[in-house]
């Protein structure tokens, strides 16, 4: 027997990629497709819901499916720590849903983002660059959001970064209070680069997306862990053992 898998969203560049990615798979079913003009309704016919909306429509998305039982794995990006808690506080009234969110699916990007908390614990200057497609429509980019917040949370010992001139606009939006510099461009996936400053060195963890195969592992790591998540889990790092000698997923 399969899950039944809803896609809200699901007309839009990841919507149509995770289609095809439930379509071709062996435990999942696709049974709903909803767009900006489908009723949310439409979704209850499934076991579990993605969302790859857009930032003002995710909420409420997510907010309908846990009123109705529904467990959610979020792809769209927007989700600050602040939403994410009120998230968790709403599904104290439903102790069986779980919402997952994934702001990439890349597992690259999940070991860069975790090489990128280790490095922060050594380095007082620090600055984000990320780049994203033109038609993305938020920045910055969910990814980078949680890079710096993991960062920030990383140095709780350490103390904030060194941002000099944090008040001119040319420094970037200040995410945690790490400088974050977005790209919109033609001709981009996905990339960025986490940059650290120290005495006499510098150290750059990058990551760059080719094309959207890359997320194909992660989407299907979070369908199979949304189907039994409890409460709110963030990050494709949280789906996998990062430890050396660790197996590849997460027990």
């Amino acid at each position: 027997m399969t899950t039944k898998v809803a896609v809200v969203g699901a007309t839009g560049r990841m919507g149509t990629f995770i289609r095809g990615v439930v379509d071709a798979s062996d435990d999942f079913s696709l049974v709903a497709t909803l767009n900006s003009r489908s009723d949310l309704s439409e979704m209850l016919e499934a076991d579990v819901v993605v969302d790859v909306t857009e930032p003002s429509v995710s909420p409420s998305v997510v907010e309908f499916a846990i009123s109705h039982g529904k467990s959610v794995l979020v792809g769209t990006s927007g989700w600050s720590e602040d939403r994410v808690q009120a998230v968790n506080s709403s599904l104290t009234e439903h102790p069986d849903v779980g919402v997952i969110f994934i702001p990439n699916f890349s597992l690259g990007s999940a070991l860069a983002t975790s090489f990128a908390a280790t490095a922060a614990r050594y380095f007082d200057s620090i600055e984000i660059i990320e780049s994203h497609h033109a038609g993305k429509v938020d920045s910055p980019s969910g990814t980078a959001v949680r890079t710096a917040e993991l960062m920030a949370d990383a140095r709780t010992d350490r103390g904030p970064v060194a941002a000099p001139h944090h008040d001119q606009r040319a420094r970037g939006e200040q995410v945690a209070g790490i400088p974050v510099h977005s790209l919109r461009m033609s001709g981009v996936v996905a990339h960025q680069q986490v940059i650290f400053g120290g005495p006499g060195e510098v150290l750059t963890i990058d990551h760059r997306t080719m094309s959207q195969d890359s997320y194909e592992a992660g989407i299907l790591l979070g369908l199979r862990a949304v189907v039994g998540a409890r409460g709110v889990t963030v990050g494709l790092d949280q789906l996998i053992n990062l430890s050396p000698s660790g197996s590849e997923e997460s027990q």
